[in-house]
């Protein structure tokens, strides 16, 4: 008489009959866990989250691009060399863009209400980058012009 011999994996695999149960609970389980890993570490945002980083990335870009218009009236004011001696005297950063917000410099659009001139947190950012790269320049002599980034003269 023969034993039953015990069939190899490849055998029992060949021999499976998944039913539809067993398949609609490993295609549940195959979209949770694409959709854990998308969300943890592929990367995938909701729409919100998207346009709140849209968003932020706008509001830096308007920031940056006030402090670079900002940076070249400052340089191009007729008293740039006592501006900036006491720009760089100041030692708080916090402080030299309040500075450099009093002074006008960071605004881009000029204000035409009270309510308008209150600094927003905008403004804020950009006169402190702009303040930022303004501590970095060295103070022009007197007769000396300051040239702008593009090698244009600004100043006399």
């Amino acid at each position: 008489m023969q034993q039953p011999q015990n069939p190899t994996r490849a055998q029992r695999f060949k021999d499976f009959q998944a039913s539809k149960t067993v398949l609609f609970w490993a295609c549940a389980g195959s979209v949770i866990v694409a959709t854990v890993v998308g969300f943890s570490w592929g990367g995938w945002v909701t729409g919100g989250s998207a346009r709140d980083m849209a968003a932020d990335s706008a509001a830096q870009a308007r920031q940056e691009l006030a402090a670079v218009v900002c940076v070249d009236r400052f340089m191009a004011a007729p008293d740039v060399g006592v501006q900036l001696t006491a720009l760089k005297e100041i030692t708080s950063p916090y402080a030299q863009g309040k500075f450099v917000e009093e002074g006008g410099w960071a605004l881009i659009v000029p204000a035409s209400t009270p309510a308008d001139r209150q600094a927003s947190s905008n403004d804020r950012k950009a006169a402190g980058l702009c303040a930022e790269e303004l501590s970095k320049r060295e103070t022009p002599t007197p007769g000396q012009a300051a040239q702008a980034n593009d090698g244009a003269i600004i100043a006399q």
